[in-house]
């Protein structure tokens, strides 16, 4: 693990060696180490210092609507999470962080954070950029587990990832990915999917999902 692998992330995207030296030496920052197997942060809590993921894994879960909790995904390093939170009004971690791979866990409180953003207009963009990615992630996220059946969690991620105007969409997570991220077992939603395949709904390509009748998917939901 090295300190400069921060640079390696979107929030310091574009940095030059001068910025990267000025940002160490101006910020205030602790750093944790934790084992495989602990809880690191509960949904709910209180969020307020940016945290960079530095080395090993988290897995993320969250409490679904049914109040059940469910994987969301597995975090790697390095990189952030949770950045928009920190100065939100309610500035509360969206879900449970448990350590999946030991971790290096690099943590700026906020207020060292946000002086140093108003002397560094680059970092005040990267962060706008990557809140705005995170938000819409999670919000896919939140809406895809609002769904309790399988079919009905699958049905919506495909059409929300569905662009404008095209009938394939282009797989972000292969069926063990999807498996975890909707929180069911692989075999379950490998058996959902072949039912819309057997029905004329879908046909499965290599990474990719044809939509064949959308209308119908839709009345699914």
């Amino acid at each position: 693990m090295n300190i400069t692998d921060i640079f390696k992330i979107p929030l310091f995207r574009n940095f030059t060696q001068k910025m990267q030296d000025e940002f160490l030496e101006n910020i205030e920052y602790t750093i944790e180490e934790h084992s495989k197997g602990k809880t690191i942060i509960h949904q709910g809590s209180p969020c307020h210092a940016i945290h960079v993921l530095l080395k090993g894994k988290l897995n993320v879960d969250v409490v679904d609507v049914s109040g059940g909790e469910v994987r969301v995904e597995v975090i790697k390093a390095p990189r952030t999470f949770a950045t928009p939170h920190v100065f939100a009004e309610k500035n509360q971690f969206p879900a449970t962080f448990s350590v999946e791979e030991d971790v290096v866990l690099m943590k700026i409180p906020k207020e060292s954070f946000f002086k140093v953003m108003h002397t560094m207009p680059l970092l005040l963009h990267n962060f706008l950029c990557v809140s705005t990615s995170c938000n819409k992630c999670t919000m896919t996220r939140l809406r895809v587990l609002s769904f309790r059946g399988i079919r009905s969690r699958y049905i919506y991620y495909l059409l929300d990832h569905l662009k404008e105007g095209e009938v394939t969409v282009e797989m972000e997570h292969n069926q063990v990915q999807l498996a975890e991220y909707f929180g069911v077992t692989r075999p379950a939603l490998s058996k959902e999917i072949g039912k819309l395949v057997e029905n004329g709904l879908i046909s499965l390509g290599r990474g990719k999902v044809k939509i064949l009748n959308k209308q119908a998917l839709i009345n699914l939901l």
